[in-house]
């Protein structure tokens, strides 16, 4: 089954005029709108903002600031890249439970913490393997070496092990797309086994339970990443074809498949959640049909599709905002010539949020000026814990230009007074 809103055949991208825009929005850090009427807006060309000088959208209004310079001295002796110097990807938290700390990964040697909401550098550390915040403690990480799952205190460097698996080696945490359970308390492990086999195992850190191994090299294709699902129910699995094409396995922890995806990422470059059921979902770009270069939600017990969007340039989905839940940040590639062109969805160039419900809802939040050039030129947006603020990367419309992080800062509506839209049924 499908679930869609009934879209109309073709989208009014009327072409509104930028002087308009901040008298119609003044009052609102966010573009209030909905997805049958939001208007097709030309990116306006505005100077790189200086180092941590506040600025605003002049279309959306929305205060944002940049937070990293590359090339410049962030802390005595530690030097971003002169190329880059960022975030890591949309589906990786940059920020700490409380907001209080933000890590750029990107370009910086080892880890750097900036202040969550300052953004001024405070000190930076060399952690071994690859480390995630934890979703409720702000002063812990959880990292996962070559040899061991532990606990990391970051402002003090303290590290205690959790497990370090017996017989297994080459420890990995993901690999790529490495979150915890939103309790924190589960995460996916991809490893060797003692006879050799690559397998992936959920490991519970509150009970020290080992789930049984799920072997990869029984799958279809080569194993791109294992990862948790948020409630720490199942664990996902993403497979490369070798015609380049990626397909999905869905396991319970106990290691029985419930799910095989073979269409071509339908869903990817996206992110999991809870939805309003209580299921755990996909939320994603899909690139095959019946909802090709759509963003569309799949829910990860019975394969069921929810399409939230037309067709469009989504390029990365994020549902980062665990504390806020319902909505889905959104990286829209493109340009405004194409745009225009379509029938389908008429954004480009920016950030959205987007209701997760199909009702069409969504909040404008800001141009990212990312110009198309490599993968660490990509925008790929992504939320803090509340949804009020967003870091992306961009080199500022200049293709080859330096990648710095950016913040946005947002002001939300009372959640009670946001309206909810059902979607229909489509069979």
């Amino acid at each position: 089954m499908i679930t869609s809103r009934k879209w109309p055949a073709r989208f009014a991208c009327a072409i509104t005029a930028i002087g308009f825009l901040p008298t119609i929005w003044s009052n609102f850090s966010l573009a209030s709108d909905d997805l049958y009427n939001t208007p097709l807006v030309a990116t306006p060309p505005i100077p790189r903002p200086d180092y941590l000088q506040p600025t605003r959208d002049p279309t959306f209004d929305t205060p944002f600031v940049r937070i990293t310079d590359p090339g410049r001295e962030l802390l005595p002796g530690i030097v971003c890249k002169p190329q880059y110097c960022r975030h890591r990807y949309s589906s990786t938290q940059a920020w700490n439970a409380d907001q209080s700390l933000l890590v750029i990964q990107k370009g910086c040697p080892g880890l750097c913490f900036l202040d969550g909401r300052t953004y001024e550098p405070l000190f930076q550390r060399y952690p071994s393997g690859t480390c995630e915040w934890h979703p409720s403690n702000p002063e812990e990480m959880i990292c996962v070496s070559s040899s061991e799952i532990y606990r990391w205190r970051v402002r003090s460097g303290r590290r205690e092990t959790i497990n370090d698996p017996p017989g297994y080696s080459q420890l990995q945490f993901g690999p790529g797309k490495n979150n915890l359970s939103w309790s924190g308390d589960r995460l996916v492990i991809r490893a060797l086994s003692p006879s050799g086999r690559l397998v992936a195992f959920p490991y519970d850190i509150r009970t020290g339970t080992k789930y049984p191994d799920i072997q990869l090299d029984r799958l279809d294709g080569k194993n791109h990443y294992c990862t948790i699902s948020p409630s720490g129910s199942y664990t996902f699995c993403y497979q490369e074809m070798p015609d380049k094409t990626n397909i999905a396995f869905i396991f319970t922890v106990d290691g029985k498949q419930v799910q095989h995806w073979p269409e071509h990422h339908r869903p990817g470059h996206g992110d999991m959640m809870i939805d309003e059921d209580g299921s755990d979902v996909y939320v994603g770009i899909s690139k095959s049909e019946p909802d090709k270069y759509q963003l569309i939600k799949r829910r990860l017990s019975d394969g069921a599709v929810t399409v939230l969007t037309p067709r469009g340039p989504a390029q990365h989905a994020s549902v980062r905002s665990i504390r806020r839940p319902g909505w889905v940040f959104v990286t829209f590639g493109g340009t405004y010539e194409r745009a225009g062109r379509r029938r389908g969805l008429p954004l480009y160039g920016e950030i959205v949020a987007i209701r997760t419900d199909g009702s069409g809802e969504i909040r404008r939040i800001v141009h990212h000026h990312s110009a198309k050039h490599n993968y660490l030129s990509e925008a790929h947006g992504s939320p803090s814990p509340d949804g009020s603020q967003v870091i992306w990367a961009s080199n500022w419309d200049e293709p080859g230009g330096p990648v710095a992080a950016y913040v946005a800062q947002l002001s939300w509506p009372d959640i009670s007074q946001t309206s909810h839209r059902d979607g229909a049924s489509l069979e």
